[in-house]
């Protein structure tokens, strides 16, 4: 299992997990809505409202899924993290799940 660290603007968040889901990129999204994020972009140091998404994929379908959160973003470079969870501590049900809901 794989699970990618995604921030976005709080309007595009939804359509951006529902896109994935519907497109069997990934399994389940969750969104947590109002996160605020402080960085520098183009030497000025922003402060942004953003929605952080938890999308969950496999280990073979994370290379297109980060690919297609990319495409779709409204960002011109996309904070897009990818994480592999210790799957000894993950709920097995849950990993099979996942296994059986992403495209192959």
């Amino acid at each position: 299992m794989r699970i990618l660290l995604v921030t976005a603007p709080q309007q595009a968040a939804a359509d951006l997990a529902r896109s994935v889901v519907e497109e069997k990129l990934a399994a389940c999204v969750n969104i947590v809505e109002k996160v605020r994020s402080i960085y520098r972009w183009n030497d000025s140091i922003e402060d942004e409202a953003e929605a952080l998404l938890f999308i969950k994929t496999t280990n073979a379908g994370a290379g297109r899924l980060r690919d297609r959160v990319i495409e779709l973003h409204p960002y011109e470079v996309p904070e897009v993290l990818c994480l592999t969870p210790g799957e000894d501590e993950s709920n097995p049900a849950y990993l099979s799940w996942i296994n059986q809901t992403v495209m192959k």
